[in-house]
């Protein structure tokens, strides 16, 4: 039996902000400096002792992150970069705001992330950059793509924009040659608008600051081309005690999910999230997949859910390609992805956020059962 009231409503994300978030904000205030300072710079050693690496550039959003990114590897008119068809169109407008030409691989069904052998057959001598996204937040098989990369000289650039504190085979995501984090309002770690770019290479990381400042250093002469991508110290205010929490959210995330599964375990038509064994999933989405086949499709079980009182979202209906303005316009290469094109209308994500109560989660079960089983 269903416990909740209709008028109550179980969101996919919740936003909640604790009395040190207020006492860190009201302290940039009253220090007068609201830039980029010394906020970013504490927020932005916590993100690089996360990730296992020298240096972490704080910037004003994650689709900055990726343009700085692609930008400070020369990735420009003529270059191909090779990358996933089911993701945020952020993916796609960075590659497009250098000029650069993106290909599309397939991805696995089990982590919707790139298949290895689909990048590799995209592979031409145009081809610069692979950049994987760890979708939902499960990471990429990180593995076979650094090997990859490795054997055809190419740059890896994670788009690890959910998937803050995920790793695989025990190394966290963004540790690769450039890693891409956003902190937009619905990440598991939040300042409403913030990116951060994470590297080991000295040079890079030294580029990243330069581009991100207008092309000035710290004499403030200006020593190359640049744009103003700052992340401020009242957005790095916010986003600090969370990143000292982040342990303990993606801890709950993950309970929440294993919760959630087994309560769904068992449902035919129904497949479940899984995690490749070794990783761990920063749970950003739980996203099931619901089978067109089966008793009730993805779009009205949704609809369901909406009046159960069940928020839920669908990432995503189309695949990067198929929006008619990259089709019509940029005349866009359209890849063969027949399991990128399947899961768009199949997935569909569920609470898991770590704000949930476990009689919410309760909830959510109960009513997917009621419309499935």
């Amino acid at each position: 039996m269903l416990t909740f009231m209709k008028d109550r409503l179980i969101e996919l994300v919740k936003v909640e902000f604790d009395e040190r978030v207020e006492a860190l904000v009201l302290a940039v205030l009253r220090s007068g400096r609201i830039a980029q300072g010394p906020m970013v710079e504490a927020m932005e050693a916590a993100v690089a002792k996360i990730v296992g690496v020298r240096h972490a550039v704080a910037v004003s959003n994650g689709t900055a992150s990726l343009v700085a990114a692609l930008h400070v590897c020369g990735i420009g008119r003529g270059d191909e970069v090779i990358t996933s068809p089911f993701t945020f169109i952020a993916t796609l407008n960075a590659i497009h705001a250098v000029g650069a030409r993106p290909r599309f691989a397939d991805i696995d069904a089990d982590s919707f992330t790139l298949l290895p052998a689909s990048v590799d057959a995209l592979v031409t001598s145009r081809t610069r950059a692979v950049m994987p996204v760890h979708l939902y937040g499960h990471p990429a098989d990180m593995s076979s793509l650094g090997k990859l990369a490795a054997r055809h000289g190419l740059v890896i650039i994670e788009d690890a924009a959910q998937a803050l504190g995920a790793t695989h085979a025990g190394r966290p995501v963004g540790s690769s040659d450039l890693g891409s984090f956003s902190f937009y309002a619905t990440k598991n770690v939040t300042t409403g608008e913030g990116g951060v770019l994470t590297t080991d290479d000295d040079a890079m990381a030294r580029s990243l600051r330069l581009y991100r400042n207008q092309g000035m250093g710290d004499s403030r002469d200006h020593q190359t081309f640049g744009l103003n991508l700052r992340l401020t110290d009242l957005q790095a205010a916010v986003g600090i005690p969370q990143l000292e929490d982040l342990e303990s959210i993606l801890a709950c995330r993950s309970t929440n999910a294993r919760l959630l599964s087994d309560g769904l375990d068992g449902i035919e038509w129904l497949t479940l999230p899984t995690v490749r064994p070794g990783d761990t999933h920063a749970f950003h989405q739980y996203t099931v997949r619901v089978d067109p086949r089966g008793r009730l499709a993805r779009d009205k079980l949704q609809n369901a859910l909406a009046e159960a009182g069940i928020g839920s979202a669908v990432h995503y209906r189309s695949l990067a390609f198929d929006h008619p303005y990259f089709r019509e316009r940029l005349g866009i290469v359209a890849d063969d992805c027949p399991t990128a094109h399947a899961m768009t209308a199949e997935v569909l994500s569920l609470p898991v956020h770590h704000h949930l109560t476990h009689g919410d989660i309760a909830d959510v079960i109960a009513a997917v059962r009621k419309e499935l089983v």
